[in-house]
């Protein structure tokens, strides 16, 4: 066989090989985000999600308030108390999580004790999370609230750090940022004060000087403030889905018409209006809103047990943001790319 056929039929097996590879490519299929998410194995009651990156594992943490939804028999509202912090992880970029553990918190001074709606953040080298804290397991919504400072080297061991100390014994729902000036901010929910959000400022993350209401114009929890898109933002849950405000200032806030995830979605356990969220902004550009819904409670569901009306899941969805207003679709496949 002379030269020139040899390469005349390498040049056909080179082609056929591109081709197989390149079709190969084009017909891998789409990754998208679970829906739901994520549901806890244990009590199956996920709640307030917040995320991290952790450094040394190379893996999305995600750490939630755990109610007991499964536990039915206690009365009044004692199954949202009684819990650790949850964790989950995904190694896929956000797009599947696993349960992993509760967060071994080394904090139990009472009998009874609860953990609520935690903040994580790294900085220097260390965690540090704030976290609502109630001093028992309580039927009803009249006993103290607080949030206490821990911090971890590695997600999992904390270690008790201080109370803070803020306006009252009724505070909850903790959410911090970096102002530009560096030094921090930490946005809470003062319940007494009609549910308004109130902020603190620290220059440590250790000493907290509280300061003034930030947000009143009409009750409102788990404050989330993030920036994105050249603008400050901060997302409320108003238990119709999540008010949306904007800030060039941090002090100044401008609410935007209508709420994020208040029309029920169609996909799996996202019937209903969204609760309590996290936002995280990859590197790549992309916000992403990881926000939890309680299937049970959807006007669409069929009546069902306790336990169906009690249990929650954590639901994601790209943010988008035109003309200076927040959106998403929560019906539409999350592709997902968590980078940090």
């Amino acid at each position: 066989m002379n030269f020139k056929i040899i390469c005349f039929y390498l040049l056909i097996f080179t082609f056929i090989i591109s081709s197989y590879r390149g079709y190969g490519q084009q017909h891998q299929p789409v990754k998208y985000a679970d829906k739901p998410l994520f549901r806890d194995p244990i009590y199956d009651g996920a709640a307030d999600p917040t995320l991290i990156w952790n450094q040394r594992e190379k893996k999305w943490f995600m750490f939630y308030t755990n109610r007991r939804a499964k536990d039915t028999v206690e009365g009044g509202v004692a199954w949202v108390h009684g819990t650790r912090i949850g964790i989950a992880v995904s190694s896929n970029q956000g797009r599947t999580w696993k349960y992993l553990d509760t967060a071994d918190i080394a904090y139990r001074p009472d009998t009874g004790y609860t953990f609520w709606a935690p903040e994580v953040i790294a900085y220097k080298g260390l965690y540090h999370m704030y976290v609502t804290y109630v001093p028992g397991i309580f039927k009803d919504w009249n006993h103290p609230r607080l949030i206490i400072h821990f911090t971890s080297k590695n997600l999992i061991n904390w270690k008790y750090i201080g109370t803070l100390k803020l306006i009252n014994d009724h505070v909850i729902d903790p959410c911090i940022i970096r102002l530009p000036n560096g030094k921090w901010r930490m946005w809470y929910n003062n319940e007494p004060d009609h549910k308004s959000i109130y902020y603190a400022d620290s220059p440590d993350l250790y000493t907290w000087i509280d300061g003034k209401k930030a947000i009143n114009d009409q009750p409102g929890e788990g404050p989330k403030a993030f920036y994105w898109k050249g603008t400050y933002w901060m997302i409320t849950d108003v238990w119709q889905g999540l008010a949306v405000y904007s800030s060039k200032d941090l002090l100044r806030w401008k609410r935007q018409q209508g709420n994020l995830v208040e029309t029920p979605g169609k996909g799996k356990d996202d019937g209903a209006a969204g609760d309590h969220c996290d936002v995280v902004v990859s590197s790549n550009g992309k916000a992403y809103l990881f926000y939890f819904t309680q299937p049970g409670r959807s006007a669409l569901a069929p009546k069902g047990s306790q336990y169906d009306r009690q249990r929650s899941s954590i639901q994601v969805a790209e943010l988008m943001e035109k003309n200076g207003t927040l959106y998403c679709d929560r019906d539409q496949p999350t592709l997902i790319n968590l980078i940090p």
